[in-house]
């Protein structure tokens, strides 16, 4: 059976769960979600994930959400992108999850997809500072190692890179990170890598071309 993932191109949650079913040759298709549409705050979406959040993954009667879960059950499924210490793929997830795309998916969503008269200049600044802060961090572990848990890629890289592939600005250039930005290439040569808007539907592209329908 074809698993479901319940997704939007402009979602970096759900590039991170499409990414490593993209490079597992896994089985999938993506079921788009109009996020901008407000299909999240539908009663009929919160029938399939309370949380109201992207992605949701469905296959054979199961249903999952929160993207680290995801990863963790494909990866254990297929047994790839689980090789390396298993408490640190964890605690990169968790820290990704709390630190990472936490902070840049937010402020990236603040700075290009709300109105500028909307924008709240006070906030941007603070969760600017924190993705600053993470990007240290990351870019700080990642010298002298090609993958963040161990000899080869794992979920663990995969989850924590979901939001830097994009390219709506929130204060990320890779030039100025040089370890993320060699970290990054390491990624895009895997066998089948694929963009998030190449990978999903759903994307600016898409909305100009429905508007300009």
């Amino acid at each position: 059976m074809t698993a479901e993932l319940h997704c939007f191109g402009e979602s970096g949650h759900s590039y991170k769960v499409a990414l490593l079913m993209q490079l597992t040759s896994y089985p999938w298709k993506p079921v788009f979600i109009d996020f901008f549409g407000g299909e999240t705050r539908s009663a009929e979406y919160r029938m399939l994930n309370d949380m109201a959040e992207a992605p949701v993954f469905v296959e054979d009667g199961d249903k999952l959400t929160q993207s680290a879960v995801i990863l963790l059950h494909l990866a254990e499924k297929t047994g790839k992108f689980i090789d390396g210490d298993r408490k640190e793929i964890l605690r990169w997830l968790f820290w990704d999850n709390h630190k990472g795309s936490s902070q840049f998916g937010a402020l990236r969503f603040l700075m290009n997809f709300l109105p500028p008269e909307k924008q709240p200049a006070e906030v941007i600044a603070w969760l600017q500072g924190r993705a600053k802060a993470a990007l240290k961090t990351l870019n700080a572990h990642l010298d002298g190692r090609d993958w963040l848990a161990g000899d080869a890629p794992t979920i663990a890289d995969l989850s924590c890179c979901g939001y830097l592939f994009y390219p709506e600005p929130f204060g990320f250039e890779r030039a100025e990170w040089p370890h993320i930005d060699a970290w990054l290439t390491r990624i895009e040569a895997l066998p089948g890598w694929k963009h998030p808007y190449d990978l999903m539907p759903g994307n600016p592209a898409d909305r100009a071309a429905k508007e300009d329908a």
